[in-house]
């Protein structure tokens, strides 16, 4: 491309836009400047538009430009490993750190890749600076930080960590918060700009790829909506919905099939014909007389994605199982989707990664089969998955040699795993509770990964018809571009004590009111208190003629405003209620740490107790039940085996289908430990009702029996045989428990500095190193570099 006029000074910006090869958006321009002008900016565009340019762009104003150091944070750990490597391409390995948790490589780098977790974690401990045998502060120079996929800060379980950083990093930060197309997006900036200081809003709703919509049926792939002459229209075009498919919601027969016309003409161009058929393999030609319209089979998807030119394609299932059925029902049937060039590529690129696994392990990890898929351009992803399989199947994916990949909805966080078209299997999911139907921010994070911006001219979202599909429901998801974004934040006990650590009650206070939690309830009260005025004119107008009138109709008046005064009294409490919340919130959390004595002093002036030092380092849904354990010695008697099953205890989540009673580790010692931390899971869960506090699920020991083998020495194929585990399960929670150990071991480290209990809590943080030690190896040590 042609660069920049050199006539004049160059900008910072300028000189990176003749670096990266393409011409610059308009929002990417505009976000770019603001941040060379010193400002934060908050960039909201639809998934595939580019915002991760801006992001790049600070990188380099960070480096070359300032020599700044910059952080750049990643909800997911797969998105972080992802970053740190297009970095070190970029900027060589030295200039580049990464920190996940499980991972700590170069932190005190220019440029360092995170969770989001980790930032959080770095900006509670900056209060130590300065202390004996403390580091140094470890956000000496820094000038900006990324926050990618920041809209998640609307998660129910992890959001309020994107609210902590952008309140307590320090004011001379500047911030690169990367969000989708969000519907509130301008409150959440004026909220921004409240907080941080001078932050500007750049919105995009343009889509540099157009997404049109599809509906998969057994016959044909139908355009969801159609402009006035027939032919398919784009999404946010001004369509209606096809007739076609409200024929096949109304139910009558053999209107399911492809039609030809114009509207076929330029199929094999476009690939988005009104109505383009695949064919029926021989299927039978009838109908079960039980259902209206044959089931799309997974195998009928990959045939109708392939003939209508429609890969590389990903196809979301709501179920890990599900994934890897569908590339064995794809097998099974035959699909090849690949050349015997490509084959040999992807079996060099497997094989590669898979080296130096021994026999067995290849066995119990199924490495043939999942070659096998591979060879035929064919994969799972999910959390399930070894690690290294996952990242074998993102870079084939990349690299166009696997065409067809079925997914869980995590692979729609932020991987850069584009396609040219986007498959939804069906239109609900199950929350952990109950089958609830996909949100419009849910479909619109999914079908965003459809269309390749420099490589596609037309992106494909299709969903799978089945008897149960409600059109005007998927209309409106498929026309809604944009969601909002509703704040989780929540005052945690190790909240608290962090915050007190670093400043007064009053000021913590003063800071908690500034959270978008009660901006937002701040903003509905405003809302409320203006209909409140108008029906308190209302109530003037109804007495007044209620006072005019006589008989039934002045009993009718009387009637309505004694209602209303009732509806203006109830809207009167909601706003009280409703004002304060979060500062309400922690007073009570505070009155439950005095009461636990890890707070002391007078109750307007609290201090942190030495045991109140010891929970600033544990994190989590469970931390002050980890607290606990580690002050009432709950944990006594274990070796490092079962400390590390014990962790995993008090990490697991399990999943709806891990019922039953768990196995247990051998020996009398675990299980009398386990029936101490169970005791005071209970103490705290009656503390939490009476203090009117959320509640922390019971700990669960279903995966304690595999953990506690494998930190014993087992290999891996007899722990995944004996629990029944997947593999990638199993690697995710011992890095989870690994995790817990290093924080067990840091938060005694840090008690046993302050004098408290020096024996037995410094034995045991040497027991949780050891317990990490164990933990950390073979396979869970080499998904932790991948």
């Amino acid at each position: 491309m042609t660069g920049p006029d050199t006539t004049g000074p160059q900008t910072a910006l300028d000189a990176f836009a003749a670096r990266v090869g393409y011409p610059l958006d308009a929002f990417q321009r505009t976000a770019c400047e603001r941040l060379e002008e010193g400002r934060s900016v908050l960039v909201a565009a639809p998934t595939g538009s580019g915002k991760t340019t801006v992001a790049e762009f600070a990188v380099y104003l960070a480096r070359r430009e300032r020599d700044a150091r910059i952080f750049y944070t990643a909800p997911i750990k797969a998105l972080s490993n992802q970053k740190f490597h297009e970095l070190c391409d970029e900027y060589g390995e030295d200039e580049v750190g990464l920190l996940t948790g499980d991972v700590n490589l170069r932190g005190d780098a220019p440029i360092v890749v995170m969770t989001t977790e980790v930032l959080r974690n770095m900006i509670y401990a900056e209060g130590d600076a300065g202390r004996a045998g403390s580091p140094r502060d470890a956000l000496d120079g820094l000038a900006f930080v990324v926050l990618d996929e920041v809209h998640y800060l609307g998660d129910r379980w992890r959001g309020a960590v994107w609210e902590e950083i952008i309140l307590h990093l320090p004011p001379e930060v500047r911030l690169v918060s990367l969000s989708a197309t969000v519907s509130n997006a301008e409150e959440f900036g004026d909220w921004m700009h409240a907080v941080r200081g001078d932050t500007d809003v750049i919105l995009s709703e343009h889509r540099p790829v157009p997404l049109y919509q599809h509906v998969l049926t057994s016959k044909a792939l139908l355009p969801l909506f159609v402009g006035r002459d027939g032919e398919t229209a784009a999404s946010g075009g001004g369509g209606r919905i096809n007739p076609e498919l409200r024929q096949l919601d109304g139910g009558r027969r053999g209107d399911d099939r492809g039609r030809g016309g114009r509207s076929d003409r330029g199929a094999s161009e476009r690939g988005r014909d009104r109505g383009h058929g695949f064919a029926d393999r021989g299927r039978t030609r009838g109908r079960p007389p039980v259902r209206r319209t044959r089931r799309v089979s997974r195998a009928d998807i990959a045939r109708a994605l392939d003939e209508t030119r429609l890969l590389p394609a990903i196809v979301f299932v709501f179920s890990r199982n599900g994934c890897d059925q569908a590339v064995r029902q794809c097998l099974f049937e035959g699909i090849a989707l690949t050349t015997r060039e490509e084959r040999e590529e992807i079996r060099r690129v497997a094989r590669s990664a898979t080296i130096d696994m021994s026999d067995e392990e290849r066995r119990v990890l199924g490495v043939r089969e999942w070659i096998a898929g591979l060879e035929r351009g064919i994969a799972a992803h999910h959390a399930g998955l070894l690690p290294t399989f996952k990242s074998v199947v993102e870079q084939l994916f990349q690299r166009r040699l696997v065409k067809l990949v079925f997914a869980t909805e995590t692979l729609a966080l932020g991987i850069n795993m584009p396609a040219r078209a986007v498959v939804i299997e069906r239109l609900d999911k199950f929350n952990g509770e109950q089958r609830v139907p996909l949100s419009s921010g849910e479909y619109t994070q999914l079908t965003g990964r459809a269309g390749r911006r420099g490589i596609d001219t037309e992106g494909h979202a299709v969903v799978v018809w089945s008897d149960g599909v409600d059109l005007e429901a998927l209309a409106h998801l498929a026309g809604a571009r944009s969601f909002p974004v509703r704040s989780s934040f929540r005052p945690t006990p190790n909240m608290a004590v962090n915050l007190l650590q670093r400043m007064d009650m009053e000021r913590v206070r003063e800071t908690l009111e500034l959270s978008f939690a009660q901006f937002q309830a701040d903003r509905a009260v405003v809302d409320q208190a203006r209909e409140l005025r108008a029906e308190q004119e209302s109530l003037a107008g109804y007495d007044a003629a209620a006072a005019r009138s006589q008989g039934a109709d002045r009993r009718r008046w009387e009637d309505r405003a004694r209602k209303l005064r009732r509806r203006i009294e109830r809207g009167r409490r909601q706003i009280a209620s409703r004002t304060g919340t979060i500062a309400r919130t922690f007073d009570r959390v505070v009155e439950l740490l005095f009461d636990l004595d890890y707070l002391r002093g007078p109750s307007s002036e609290p201090e942190v107790a030495p045991w109140g030092e010891l929970l600033r380092r544990i994190y989590g849904e469970r931390d002050l039940l980890v607290a606990e354990c580690l002050r009432h010695d709950a944990l006594r008697g274990l070796d490092a085996a079962g400390l590390a099953a014990m962790c995993c205890v008090l990490s697991y989540e399990p999943r709806r289908d891990d019922e039953g009673e768990p196995r247990l580790p051998g020996g009398r010692l675990f299980a009398a430990a386990l029936d101490r931390v169970l005791d005071l899971w209970v103490e705290l869960d009656d503390l939490a009702e009476r203090y009117r506090l959320p509640r922390s699920e019971m700990p669960h020991a279903g995966l304690a029996a595999a953990m506690h083998a494998w930190a014993a020495g087992t290999p891996i194929e007899q722990v995944l045989e004996r629990s029944g585990i997947g593999a990638g399960d199993f690697v995710r929670w011992s890095k989870q428990t690994i995790d817990m150990l290093d924080q067990i071991a840091q938060a005694c480290e840090t008690a046993v500095r302050g004098g408290l209990d020096e024996d037995r809590l410094g034995e045991l943080a040497k027991l949780a190193r050891e317990a990490k030690r164990g933990v950390r190896r073979g396979i869970v040590e080499a998904s932790s570099a991948s």
